[in-house]
């Protein structure tokens, strides 16, 4: 039976590390799998050294994005976007507020995103105040209002 082989990982991989670790392995994974695909090197003094520094300015990078994240996320939980769609006398819309419309609120008050950002289960069909989830980063949401107003 093989010995396993210490690589150095290049990439953080689930269930295995993250960047930089030091990781035993099976030689059949390393070679047929993280060789190839390049998330790992041989563990050498040199390539450890390389990728410590690496790692110290990747996860700089990575703190200076939870920043901005944070501070974006803090910024459309503030933001309450009003639209007045064409309604019938019980609030209900003829029409609907879409991932879409949301959009062009947000780029009308100055925050750009794209519309598959825009976390709806389905589209806003009601008059009144509705809580819409903003996909901002990765795992991170903000909590957007919007007030949608009958014409």
């Amino acid at each position: 039976m093989a010995k396993d082989v210490k690589v150095l990982l290049r990439q953080g991989v689930d269930d295995l590390g993250d960047i930089g670790d030091v990781v035993a392995v099976r030689p059949g994974f390393a070679r047929n799998y993280l060789f190839p695909h390049g998330l790992a090197v041989e563990a050498s003094p040199q390539n450890v050294a390389t990728m410590q520094r690496r790692r110290v300015r990747v996860e700089a990078e990575e703190a200076a994005r939870e920043v901005e994240v944070a501070a974006m996320i803090e910024s459309l939980g503030r933001l309450v976007l009003h639209t007045k769609e064409k309604a019938d006398g019980t609030g209900t819309l003829y029409g609907s507020v879409s991932a879409a419309r949301i959009a062009e609120l947000l780029a009308q008050a100055g925050h750009p995103t794209d519309e598959k950002n825009v976390r709806l289960d389905e589209p806003i069909k009601s008059v009144g105040a509705h809580e819409v989830p903003i996909h901002v980063w990765g795992e991170h949401y903000a909590g957007l209002q919007i007030v949608v107003e009958a014409e």
